[in-house]
């Protein structure tokens, strides 16, 4: 039932985004929820693939990159094409878990041509190894520096705890994260982590002195550093051109042809 519930909230977020007037590829859930991580109380976030029209490519206005709010703490991270494409470059987690994720909305004019992003997604998540465990080593040190960071909307957490526990599960999930993709598992099974009760109980269940939180924290990242740079110092860098050719393709086909019907459409 709570997986129907999720989908439901994602469908929301694509509705929603038509209605404002922006041109959808597709709607992606982000987050826990792709991790096994979410707990009933957890927020419904999402990222957005929108399309450009011709003025906005002709008068060279900057592409979209702008969140939403969808009501009840819920965002919606929507991200011209372009910009989401160099994205998925950069490897970052958190958006290449969106060619992952079992919760998706396509915009059925688009979805034969968004396809081939799927269908080679172990390749596009494997396009940079060296991008991709300095992402997770550059998200760890983000993470540490936020633990105790009285952002207002985690205010409540930093006066009960002195810390922020989400930010520590975090830390220790890209520790498990980047020994498995380091050691050539399959992006789609790393994303569940293999310390998934440790991190649940972290998350939910926080019940350590802040001292000790801030001393694994620190040690942890310390930990993945260290590895990343062993990694590196041991293994050359590695640019899948297949993946390159793929994501060009794709974004290269995706405007092409909405830009082709907003011209028929007008003409």
């Amino acid at each position: 039932m709570f997986k129907e519930e999720v989908r439901k909230q994602v469908q929301y977020h694509y509705d929603k985004l038509i209605e404002l007037g922006y041109n959808v590829v597709g709607v992606f859930l982000y987050g826990s929820q792709n991790y096994e991580l979410d707990y009933e109380k957890s927020d419904v976030d999402t990222k957005a693939i929108v399309l450009p029209t011709l003025n906005d490519i002709v008068l060279n206005r900057q592409p979209v990159s702008t969140t939403v709010d969808m009501g009840d703490n819920c965002l919606c991270d929507v991200k011209d094409v372009r910009k989401m494409f160099e994205c998925f470059k950069k490897q970052n987690i958190n958006f290449i878990e969106l060619l992952f994720t079992e919760y998706i909305v396509l915009n059925p004019i688009y979805k034969s041509r968004y396809q081939p992003m799927l269908d080679n997604a172990e390749i596009i998540a494997r396009y940079n190894n060296y991008a991709s465990i300095n992402c997770m080593s550059g998200m760890a040190l983000e993470k540490y520096n936020a633990l105790t960071h009285p952002y207002p909307s985690i205010m409540y957490k930093i006066e009960k705890y002195g810390c922020d526990p989400k930010q520590l599960h975090h830390i220790l999930r890209i520790k498990d994260f980047i020994v498995r993709y380091c050691e050539g598992e399959e992006y789609r099974t790393l994303l569940i982590p293999k310390n998934k009760e440790e991190l649940l109980d972290v998350k939910a269940n926080y019940h350590y002195e802040l001292e000790y939180s801030k001393s694994l924290a620190k040690s942890t990242c310390d930990w993945i550093k260290e590895y990343k740079d062993e990694y590196m110092k041991n293994n050359p860098v590695k640019i899948d051109e297949r993946a390159e050719n793929i994501m060009t393709k794709v974004m290269t086909d995706l405007i092409t042809f909405s830009i082709k019907r907003e011209v028929n459409n007008n003409g």
